[in-house]
C-alpha cells in the first residue's frame, strides 16, 4: 500500500491555497480591488455570478484553517499575499492591517509547526495598476519589484520559502489573449507584452528575495501539461509542437538564459523581434532554488486551419471515452509522470509538486463527503510521482491543490477541489473522505 514513507523522510507535504479564492474580506480592512474584483463584477464572466467578496472567509478563520492542515497531518502551508491588500492603490501606499494580517497569518503556521510557502503574485493584480495596462503596461516591472522589496523586508525574518509567480502562462493567456479571465483582455498584443514583463518580473523578484532575504529558498511555478498529438500526422506533430512552446516552454527557458523558444514557432520569432526581447535576456535569467510545476490534466490536440495563429484544436478526454474530472479534464497519471520527466530534462535544481488535485461532484450526506474517485486520482497520480522520484528525479515536494472548496476564478464556487468540504452560505467546513485518507497517507509508521 502506498504510504508516505515510500518518498522518504525528507519529502515535503504540504496544500496549497490562494489570497483571492479563499479570504474573503475582499473590500474590508483596508484592501484595495484587485482584477479578480472587478472583472467577477461583469456580467457572464464568472458562472452564477459568483464573487470572492467573502470567498472562504479565511480572513477570520485563518486559525481553525490552519488547524485543519495540521490535524490532516500537512508540514507545509502554501498561500499568496494578496497585492492590493497591502498596497492598495498597487504602489505608495502602505495598509498596515494588510501588513498585519499576513504577520498574524505567518505567526499562527509557525505556532502550529506548519513551514509557510508564501506565493508572491497569485494573479490577483490591483485594480489601479490595471487600469493603467496591467501586465502589458512598462511599468509594471518598477510596481511589481515594489510589491516583492516590501514583502521581503516586511516578511523575510520569518519566511524563508518563496513563489514568485504562479502559472505565468496561465494569467497571461486566459488574462490578456482569451479574455476568460481578469482583465479580460484579448489579443496577441496583449498577451506578448504581458508574457515580456511577467518573464522579467519572475527573475526580478528572485533576485529582491536574494538580495533581502537570508537563507532563502526560492522557486516560481509553472503550469505544465503533455502535449499529445492526436494523430502521428505531420499536421497534428507540428500543432502539437507549437502549443507545447506555449504551454511548457515560454517561462521556463528565458529563466535558464535560453531565451524564448523561437526555433520552433515563426511566431515566437516574430514577437522576439518587435519587442527586443534579446536586450532583456539576462535580465530575464534566474538560478531558482526550486520550480514547482502545476499538473493537471494532458491537450491532446489536432490541427485546424480556422483556428488562428497556432491552428490547433483541442480533442477533450470525453469524445476520447478517456476518464475525466467534473471539469472535463483528462485523469492520466501516465502523462503526469510524462510531464514531470519532460522538465526534468532541464538544468533545475529541484522539482517540487506545487498543485496538483481534482474536481469532482462532492455531495455533503449525514455529515461525510464520500470522495472515492479523488483518492483514486491521488494513488495514481502519487504513484506517478513516486515512480519519477525513484528513477532519479530530484522531486523534493508535493503540494495538493486544494485546502478546501473555494472560489474556483471563472467557475466560481462550482469546482470543488479540496479536501475540506465548505458551506459557502454558512462557511461551516467539513473533512472529506479524501482528506482522511491523506491523514492516513502522511501517518508515520
Amino acid at each position: 500500500m502506498l504510504k508516505a514513507a515510500d518518498f522518504g523522510s525528507d519529502f515535503l507535504w504540504g496544500v496549497a491555497t490562494a489570497a483571492t479564492q479563499i479570504e474573503g474580506a475582499s473590500n474590508s480592512y483596508g484592501k484595495g480591488m484587485s482584477i479578480w474584483d472587478t472583472f467577477s463584477k461583469r456580467t457572464g464572466k464568472v458562472k452564477s455570478g459568483h464573487q470572492p467578496i467573502n470567498a472562504c472567509d479565511f480572513y477570520h478563520q485563518y486559525k481553525s484553517d490552519i488547524a485543519l492542515v495540521k490535524t490532516l497531518g500537512f508540514k507545509l502551508f502554501r498561500f499568496s499575499i494578496s497585492w492590493s491588500r497591502i498596497l492598495p492603490l498597487g504602489k505608495g501606499l502602505v495598509n498596515q492591517e494588510g501588513i498585519n494580517f499576513y504577520h498574524h497569518l505567518i505567526d499562527e503556521c509557525l505556532a502550529q509547526g506548519i513551514t509557510p510557502y508564501v506565493t508572491l503574485y497569485h494573479w490577483d493584480l490591483p485594480e489601479e495598476l490595471s487600469k493603467n495596462g496591467g501586465w502589458t503596461s512598462y511599468s509594471i516591472n518598477s510596481e511589481f519589484n515594489e510589491f516583492v522589496m516590501l514583502c521581503a523586508k516586511t516578511y523575510g525574518d520569518k519566511v524563508k520559502n518563496w513563489i514568485v509567480i504562479n502559472e505565468p502562462f496561465g494569467f497571461t493567456s486566459l488574462g490578456y489573449m482569451l479574455g476568460v479571465h481578469a482583465p479580460g483582455e484579448t489579443g496577441l498584443t496583449n498577451f506578448f507584452s504581458a508574457v515580456k514583463h511577467t518573464a522579467i518580473a519572475q527573475a526580478d523578484g528572485g533576485r529582491i528575495l536574494r538580495a533581502e532575504v537570508s537563507q532563502a529558498n526560492i522557486g516560481t511555478t509553472f503550469s505544465c501539461s503533455e502535449i499529445i498529438p492526436y494523430t502521428q500526422g505531420d499536421a497534428d506533430i507540428l500543432v502539437a509542437k507549437r502549443v507545447d512552446c506555449l504551454m511548457n516552454r515560454l517561462f521556463i527557458e528565458p529563466t535558464l538564459g535560453m531565451g524564448f523558444p523561437t526555433a520552433d514557432w515563426d511566431v515566437l520569432e516574430k514577437f522576439t523581434v518587435s519587442h527586443s526581447t534579446w536586450r532583456h535576456n539576462e535580465r530575464m535569467t534566474f538560478d531558482f532554488d526550486f520550480i514547482g510545476l502545476q499538473n493537471y490534466f494532458p491537450l491532446v490536440v489536432k490541427f485546424n486551419a480556422f483556428i488562428p495563429v497556432i491552428q490547433a484544436w483541442e480533442i477533450k478526454a470525453k469524445s476520447r471515452r478517456r476518464p475525466y474530472t467534473a471539469m472535463g479534464w483528462e485523469i492520466n497519471a501516465d502523462s503526469f509522470y510524462n510531464i514531470i520527466k519532460q522538465f526534468a530534462a532541464y538544468p533545475i535544481k529541484n522539482i517540487m509538486i506545487t498543485e496538483n488535485g481534482a474536481a469532482f461532484k462532492d455531495v455533503l450526506k449525514d455529515g461525510k463527503v464520500m470522495d472515492e474517485d479523488r483518492i483514486a486520482y491521488f494513488k495514481l497520480y502519487l504513484s506517478a510521482l513516486l515512480k519519477a522520484k525513484n528513477e532519479g528525479v530530484n522531486i523534493t515536494g508535493y503540494m495538493a491543490w486544494t485546502l478546501m472548496d473555494n472560489f474556483e476564478w471563472a467557475e466560481g464556487y462550482h469546482a470543488r477541489f479540496g479536501l475540506v468540504y465548505n458551506d459557502f452560505k454558512t462557511q461551516q467546513r467539513t473533512i472529506k473522505e479524501s482528506g482522511f485518507w491523506w491523514k492516513d497517507f502522511l501517518k508515520a509508521d
